[in-house]
């Protein structure tokens, strides 16, 4: 065979998979990819998220005619079957949505909060938590529900039947789930339920092995025939909440009873002529806007490269530095003054970006947005009514501490970026906390573990949780030019930062800008992950600066982007990480 049709070969071999619809446009020659799903384009609707089945459940929402928040929805409760052991109902998350008729951007929170019992305020010692202490009242149905209602233009029951059916029937284990079972293998040994679906016969489910949820089947029944109250009354509320207490947690019914979803504003900023859209707190969108900003103003963004170009990248982790110490700026905005729109505001940003490249410390101090915090919004943000300043101000008693392994640093969480033929968009995020949650598992899917996110200044009863996800969409005018997210916990922000310069400041192809590699740096340190690919004068780059350099595998850890670009000619660009096991689908 001539290298001219291994080539044809190759690209025919991606475009044809069962995977893709039929009107998906073929990927021409230049842009081959030896792994399925992960660059797709359509003239049409487009589905990236980290399982195929779940992708292709959003797929079948938009060939029903549904919009773009009809497939998220779909997306969203097929992933809670097929990707359990990073979201489900037991979980929660955030949804960025752009109406492209109404030119408006709508924001819904539905991450776990805390409950009424005055305990949610007090601090256990280290090493005394109780697994049913790390859960807090699960949002996921109640927003997915919201959204749909909303939004969406289908019926419950058609956005709901995809997961029915995989939970039902089953579906082919990947091999990530495999891998993640395995190494929670003792989490869900404390669960003889959990044990036979997830280990049967003593040993994790293999990639190739079939997982059929007969109890997550009839939970998600219920909800599709009855709606939010199947789920936060009745039966499954009461064993809900009866286990948690069991195993030492704070859930009651009554917490479950008074979930409340949050309608909220997005976050908004100009970035290089473009309309960035972000999540606000307690969720981390602020921290990627005002990344994409500090970059903009210390020249990061205009330097045309990053993995060929040792002093940008030296530069570009101070900008990450910069915007993880100004993170501290979290809590439930309901409960804690946050100075969100000053972190994400252009003035802020001008002068953290002084930082740069200057005097180099172990730990990267904090800036005060307060005083940034009532300026005007930009251009391009004022017809989005977006995020409000803060009412009055409270300064935090202390700085709050990144979020680690102890809370939600070891959590993978799971993201899905959608955009529809009418250009509609959705960027939504959800997560159970770290692997598997809490290890709670009740009808069927594990709670989560967002209880260990909450911090000296944000703890208390009826507050939703910190997180770092951060769902954005970035427009171009009136249209949707990037829909992206990531999963990965503190790698979150980093990574859509860099993917986003990649693709919008470097004009780089989204499929070569989400492969890429990255770096990873914190506020609180020298070290910087760097993944292979970077020439070695990057390294040389970053030890002048005074970083310690780690090399780092790209792997499941170190963040999952998701994202649809959208061409000025209309057509659609879905990418799937590759450090994952997701894909993109063209409708």
């Amino acid at each position: 065979m001539t290298y001219r049709r291994a080539h044809r070969s190759l690209a025919l071999a991606f475009v044809s998979t069962g995977l893709m619809a039929a009107c998906t446009r073929p990927i021409t020659p230049a842009l081959p990819s030896p792994m399925s799903g992960k660059r797709v384009e359509s003239n049409r609707g487009m589905v990236s998220a980290s399982q195929s089945d779940a992708a292709l459940a959003g797929v079948e929402a938009l060939r029903l005619g549904g919009n773009a928040v009809d497939a998220a929805v779909a997306t969203g409760f097929a992933l809670s079957v097929v990707d359990v052991s990073q979201t489900g109902l037991g979980g929660g998350g955030a949804l960025t949505f752009y109406n492209a008729k109404t030119r408006r951007a709508e924001y819904i929170l539905f991450y776990p909060r805390s409950g009424e019992d005055s305990a949610w305020g007090r601090a256990e010692p280290a090493g005394t938590r109780a697994m049913g202490r790390a859960a807090a009242t699960p949002g996921m149905v109640a927003g997915l529900l919201a959204a749909q209602s909303r939004f969406g233009v289908l019926t419950r029951e058609q956005v709901m039947a995809p997961a029915i059916r995989l939970a039902r029937d089953g579906f082919i284990v990947s091999p990530l789930l495999s891998r993640t079972i395995t190494s929670s293998r003792e989490k869900l040994s404390a669960d003889s339920s959990a044990v036979s679906r997830f280990m049967p016969k003593g040993e994790a489910l293999r990639p190739g092995d079939r997982l059929v949820q007969p109890e997550l089947a009839a939970t998600l029944q219920g909800i599709s025939d009855r709606g939010a109250d199947a789920f936060y009354t009745g039966a499954v509320a009461d064993r809900l909440a009866a286990k948690v207490r069991s195993l030492g947690g704070l859930i009651t019914t009554r917490d479950m009873k008074a979930y409340a979803v949050a309608n909220m504003r997005p976050l908004c900023s100009n970035w290089r002529g473009y309309t960035v859209l972000g999540a606000p707190p307690p969720m981390g969108g602020a921290s990627v806007l005002e990344m994409l900003q500090v970059a903009e103003q210390s020249g990061v963004a205009g330097a045309g490269s990053f993995t060929d170009n040792p002093t940008a990248v030296a530069r570009l982790a101070d900008v990450l530095r910069i915007g993880q110490s100004d993170a501290r700026w979290r809590g439930d905005p309901f409960m804690n003054q946050v100075p969100a729109r000053g972190v994400t505001s252009a003035a802020f940003a001008r002068q953290r970006a002084r930082v740069v490249g200057g005097a180099f410390a172990d730990t990267m101090v904090a800036g005060d947005a307060w005083a940034f915090d009532s300026a005007a919004a930009p251009d391009g943000c004022a017809n989005m009514e977006p995020y409000a300043p803060a009412t009055r101000r409270r300064v935090p008693q202390r700085a709050s501490k990144p979020l680690s392994d102890t809370a939600e640093g070891g959590s993978y969480t799971s993201h899905m970026s959608v955009v529809d033929a009418d250009g509609n968009a959705v960027s939504a995020t959800t997560t159970v906390g770290v692997l598997f949650g809490s290890g709670v598992y009740t009808d069927g899917f594990f709670l989560n573990s967002a209880a260990g996110n909450f911090d000296a200044t944000t703890r208390g009863p009826n507050r939703y949780a910190n997180s770092t996800m951060s769902p954005t969409i970035i427009l171009e005018g009136n249209q949707v030019r990037l829909v992206i997210g990531c999963a990965g916990s503190q790698y979150i922000q980093p990574a859509i930062a860099q993917v986003a310069i990649r693709i919008l400041a470097f004009g780089e192809d989204p499929g070569v800008a989400i492969a890429a590699p990255r770096i990873q740096t914190t506020a609180t340190s020298r070290e910087v992950e760097v993944e292979p690919g970077f020439t070695n004068d990057v390294y040389g780059a970053l030890v002048a600066r005074g970083y310690r350099p780690a090399s780092r595998v790209a792997d499941i850890a170190f963040g999952a982007v998701h994202a649809v670009f959208v061409r000025r000619d209309g057509w659609r660009i879905g990418i799937a990480d590759p450090r994952r096991d997701g894909v993109a689908i063209g409708r």
